[in-house]
């Protein structure tokens, strides 16, 4: 089954009772027993929902993994997977990664003894060094957030299986449509659902994908026991917007590259960062692990100029100043002092994100009219 089928029919039936098409919102918390330990599969909807097994065998089938399992939002998925470390495991994770992710490791999990290894994994043999008998976990992202890195996934597998650790890559800039980790060997994929998969800016969630029964068997029974679930009316948004997500990732990628080629060609700015750049570092990785290059964007302007940076971002009309990213509309953000503003600056800077970086999410809106609205805030 294709992918754009998946999309719509994985894990979906028609609902029994009405021959309702699409998934009924199940708005219960418990449901009715025909006896002591007898039951139709479902108790309690913190343990399972209808409408988020419906949502979770979806996902799963999009990421060609056997498991999924939903959260209330990315940040409680990535919760979930670093609760099954003990106190003195080490973690090594990018020097350039989402400052939420950044902030629970070391804000959040630092407390509890664990020790996390910010690494610049373009080249997968750079985390050698900070592998030792206590290191558990390798988290990627990639593309990375917001310098749009590029990680070779198959390369770091080689290394994590040769070392029996733990790899997880946050796959939310890439969706299942664009890239499948499972495939190059990860062992977790996590989406902060809420961006693409979602898609329309109107539902926060999170998603965890595997393959083996015991790494789901754990995290289901973190899923349960910790609680931090999504509601089944959120579920049913996700569904719904999950169903169009390769007709949308097509159009970001194609706008994607139209504003790219623009602000390369623009006499004002200094760097672009998009993955499908012939020149960008690891293209060819890219083009090796993924379909398309997608509609995440970052660029500086030429004078590191902090004052003209935020005068351009104030001008947008048609891109809107804001956080988050992976919505039908545009969006541009300042990751400095928002989305990253938890990472100290000296190590901001230290990973070559500058106070002046401005972060575009290139929505499916029509492509002359981004461009336009960029020339008319450079100047």
């Amino acid at each position: 089954m294709k992918f754009g089928t998946k999309a719509i029919h994985a894990g979906i039936s028609p609902d029994p009772s009405t021959g309702a098409i699409m998934t009924p919102i199940f708005q219960t918390s418990t449901y009715v027993q025909e006896g002591i330990g007898k039951h139709k599969g479902y108790e309690y909807s913190r343990t399972k929902n209808p409408t988020r097994n419906a949502l979770e065998q979806n996902i799963a089938a999009l990421e060609n993994g056997n498991f999924g399992l939903c959260f209330a939002s990315g940040m409680a998925a990535t919760d979930a997977v670093l609760r099954m470390l003990r106190p003195g495991d080490e973690v090594i994770t990018c020097n350039d990664l989402y400052g939420g992710t950044y902030r629970i490791m070391t804000s959040v999990y630092a407390d509890f003894g664990i020790t996390t290894h910010y690494v610049d994994m373009s080249h997968p043999e750079n985390i050698l060094p900070f592998i030792n008998e206590n290191t558990k976990l390798v988290w990627a992202e990639t593309p990375t957030n917001p310098l749009l890195n590029v990680i070779d996934l198959e390369g770091i597998a080689r290394i994590t299986r040769k070392h029996k650790l733990l790899l997880c890559v946050d796959n939310t800039f890439a969706t299942p449509y664009l890239q499948n980790p499972l495939d190059w060997g990860a062992d977790i994929v996590m989406h902060s659902a809420t961006k693409y998969l979602g898609g329309h800016s109107d539902v926060v969630m999170g998603a965890l994908v595997m393959n083996e029964e015991y790494l789901y068997d754990k995290l289901a029974f973190i899923q349960n026991s910790c609680g931090a679930v999504p509601g089944p009316q959120d579920c049913f948004l996700m569904l719904r917007g999950i169903k169009t997500l390769h007709i949308r990732m097509d159009r970001h990628s194609q706008n994607g590259k139209a504003v790219a080629e623009y602000l390369k060609a623009h006499p004002k700015v200094e760097k672009v960062y998009w993955i499908g750049l012939p020149e960008h570092t690891n293209h060819k990785i890219a083009k090796k692990q993924m379909r398309d290059f997608g509609g995440m964007i970052s660029f500086t302007l030429k004078g590191d100029d902090l004052a003209e940076t935020i005068r351009v971002m104030e001008s947008f009309k048609v891109f809107a100043l804001g956080e988050s990213l992976g919505g039908v509309e545009s969006l541009c953000t300042h990751p400095a002092t928002m989305t990253h503003g938890s990472i100290p600056r000296e190590q901001r800077l230290k990973a070559g994100l500058k106070d002046t970086l401005i972060r575009l999410s290139v929505g499916i809106e029509d492509a002359e009219d981004l461009i336009e609205d960029i020339a008319q805030a450079i100047g």
